[in-house]
Formats: structure tokens, C-alpha cells, sequence
């Protein structure tokens, strides 16, 4: 007998449901969210025909998680639902709009009994490829939220402080360069900066500007301090955790490949590793990898109206990656260069010339990864890079 089964996932408990093939309900269940729980829901399974040989699939809105990683042992395959994808299903059990964790339980059980076919299980990476991806995806959110501290304090200089703005505009790195925030700790205000005996730094700083009144200038800079602790402190763990990833990036044995490719360093090489991992069964070809980034074109087709465009349903962070990895290549790459500007010669906006781009990396590395190869310029944009072939007079 077949036999599937759903959880819904919730903080503190979660609800379990068995159905077989013909949808019948053979059990139910809620267990807590700790060992004694996760040990009664794998009894549970046993009980009802689970075994290292054939698993029991199992259904859940999240793909992360303690639960999860106590399922994911073995050859179980787990099914990750987007909770709008079983909202979905949830109405073809019954119009009158009701919900209830059991009740949701057994819809996620549903989903794979019907349509399991259409979900895909979570990938079986490696151990490594796990490691890698937990600290390259805290790696990116450390910078996202450094960003984000750099941004306040942008906007609060602009408040009483134009100065410093001026002085690291146009470096790279910008405020959150090391000798930036040194510099803004010790000079918090204009009229603290005006005091500094650097000839480079008087220069900047005792220009003329408007000036809030002293008290007010004050307390601005006591806000400007506040916020370069937490830009310090996110400088840092973005700067270690990129030492981290990088680390863990290098031991892998995809790492020669994904860095063989123009525009991918060991940082961006470990986000598009940790977003792709190494299950290479994960992916049936390379337009399943390509859907999956949010490069590949989407078309809407009815009637007389036909309409391609971009995929909003996509890996945020893998585009994002990605983005950059296309960006980087135009300078590394020729073949890159050529390609991006025959699409903005076609009439591509930059963002779809150099999602277009992406597109053919990924299928690029898609092949590079099954056959074990590393990326070659000549051969990857042959048609491109040959020289024009004279026309007979």
C-alpha cells in the first residue's frame, strides 16, 4: 500500500496526516517541535510501512528546519509546498473557505497522492554543499544589511553633515570603507571635524557649509555614532563570514568549475553554489536550471494575444547572483561583451540584455557540470567571436 503524508508546520507543534492511495486518512497526529516530537512522527511512519528501503514521501510549507533535517536522513523525499500553491488545493476539498491545521495536514498529503509528479523533492546535497549555502546566504544578508545601516547613515549626513558625503563620495566601498567610519567616530560633527589638523581633511571638512544649530549638531552626531556601531559590526560580519564561505567554497569540488567561468570570484561562485547545490539530479536539463534563476523568458499565450516576458516566480537570490555574474563578465569575457551588445543592439533594455547573458552562462554551466568540463571562451561563443567571413565578389 501507498502511503503519503502531510505536516503542517507551525512554531510550536505540528499537525501530521497519512492518507493512501485512494485518499483515504489512516492516521493523524500533532506532535511538538523538539526530539520527543520528531521521534513520534518517525514511530508513526514506521507504523504505517516506512523503512530505509521505501520512505514514506512527506509534504511541508518550509525547506528548512529542524523537522525537515530529521526527515531528510536517508532517501526520504520531502516535498518543500508553497503555501500559495496548497491554499490552491485547499479549495478543491471545499468552497466554504474553511481552515484548520489538521484540515491543512491532510490537503499537503493530498498534494502528493494527485500531483506529485508536478513538485520536486528537496535536492540531496551534500553535507559541504548544505555548509555552503547556510554562509553564503548569511554572507549576502550581511551585506544586504550593511547596505541598508550605510543607507541611514547617508541619509542622516545629509541631515547636518553634507562634508563627509562629499568626502568618500566616488570610493569605492563609499561609508562603509574602514578609514570612512574611523574617520565619522572621531569626527562626528562638523564642528569636531573643523578641528582636525590634516591638511587633506581640513580641506574637506572646513569648507563652507550650512550648519544646524549646536545643540541640534549635537545630538545628530551622538545618532551618527549609534549608527556606526551597527555599521561597524555589519561590516564585520559580512567580512567574515565572506572569509567563511569562501573557505568552504574552495573545498568543494565543483569550486574549479564555477570559477573557471569570466565574472565568477570565490564569493559569487559560493552564492550560485549554494543556490544550484550539487545534487545534480536536482535539475533535469538546463531549461528546468534556467526557470528555476528567473533568466528564461516566460510566454502568455490566448487567443490573438501572445506575450513574453520576465518571470517574477523565480530564486530571488540566485537572480541577484546572477545579475552580478553577468555584469562581471562583460569586462572578463569578450565573448560576454559581444553577446551583451548584439542584445542592447536588438533593442534589449541593459537589465534584459544582461538577463539574456545569464541565460546562456547557466546553460553553459549546466553542461559544464554534468561533463565535469571547465568553461572555454572559444568554444562557449564561438559564433561570435569568429571573425566575418569575406563575401565572394
Amino acid at each position: 500500500m501507498t502511503v503519503f503524508c502531510g505536516i503542517d508546520w507551525a512554531e510550536r507543534h505540528h499537525d501530521v496526516a497519512l492518507v493512501d492511495e485512494a485518499g483515504t486518512l489512516l492516521a493523524k497526529a500533532r506532535i511538538t517541535d523538539d526530539a520527543a516530537g520528531y521521534h513520534q512522527l518517525l514511530d508513526l511512519l514506521a507504523e504505517h510501512g516506512d523503512s530505509p528501503d521505501d520512505p514514506i514521501p512527506v509534504a511541508i510549507e518550509t525547506s528548512h528546519g529542524l523537522l525537515v533535517a530529521s526527515l531528510r536522513t536517508g532517501s526520504r523525499q520531502v516535498f518543500a509546498i508553497n503555501p500559495l500553491a496548497a491554499a490552491r488545493y485547499r479549495d478543491r476539498h471545499g468552497v466554504s473557505r474553511k481552515k484548520s491545521d489538521p484540515g491543512d495536514a491532510l490537503v499537503l498529503a493530498n498534494i502528493l497522492r494527485t500531483d506529485m509528479h508536478a513538485h520536486r523533492p528537496l535536492p540531496a546535497d551534500s553535507e559541504l554543499a548544505q555548509a555552503i549555502t547556510v554562509l553564503a546566504r548569511a554572507q549576502q544578508d550581511a551585506v544586504w544589511t550593511r547596505q541598508q545601516v550605510a543607507n541611514q547613515v547617508r541619509s542622516l549626513l545629509r541631515e547636518y553633515y553634507p562634508a563627509a558625503l562629499l568626502a568618500f563620495q566616488g570610493k569605492q566601498g563609499g561609508l562603509t570603507r574602514a578609514d570612512a567610519r574611523v574617520i565619522l567616530t572621531l569626527a562626528p560633527t562638523p564642528a569636531k571635524a573643523a578641528k582636525l589638523t590634516l591638511a587633506q581633511l581640513r580641506a574637506v571638512f572646513r569648507a563652507e557649509y550650512a550648519h544646524q544649530l549646536p545643540g541640534v549638531e549635537d545630538v545628530f552626531g551622538h545618532q551618527l555614532l549609534a549608527l556606526l556601531k551597527q555599521l561597524d559590526a555589519t561590516c564585520q560580519a559580512a567580512d567574515d563570514l565572506a572569509e567563511a564561505a569562501t573557505a568552504a567554497f574552495h573545498q568543494h569540488a565543483d569550486s574549479e568549475i564555477l570559477l573557471s567561468f569570466p565574472g565568477l570570484g570565490p564569493m559569487l561562485g559560493a552564492r550560485v553554489l549554494a543556490e544550484l547545490g550539487d545534487d545534480r539530479a536536482r535539475f533535469t536539463d538546463a531549461r528546468a536550471l534556467k526557470s528555476y534563476a528567473g533568466s528564461a523568458p516566460i510566454t502568455r499565450a490566448s487567443g490573438k494575444k501572445r506575450f513574453v516576458g520576465r518571470r517574477f516566480v523565480k530564486n530571488n537570490r540566485l537572480i541577484n547572483a546572477g545579475f552580478l555574474w553577468a555584469f562581471a563578465a562583460l569586462t572578463a569575457s569578450p565573448g560576454a561583451n559581444v553577446h551583451y551588445r548584439r542584445r542592447r543592439e536588438h533593442g534589449d533594455w541593459h537589465a534584459a540584455a544582461q538577463r539574456h547573458l545569464l541565460n546562456r552562462f547557466l546553460g553553459q554551466l549546466h553542461h559544464c557540470l554534468k561533463t565535469r568540463q571547465q568553461f572555454d571562451e572559444q568554444h562557449a561563443f564561438a559564433p561570435l567571436l569568429s571573425p566575418p567571413t569575406e563575401q565572394a565578389a
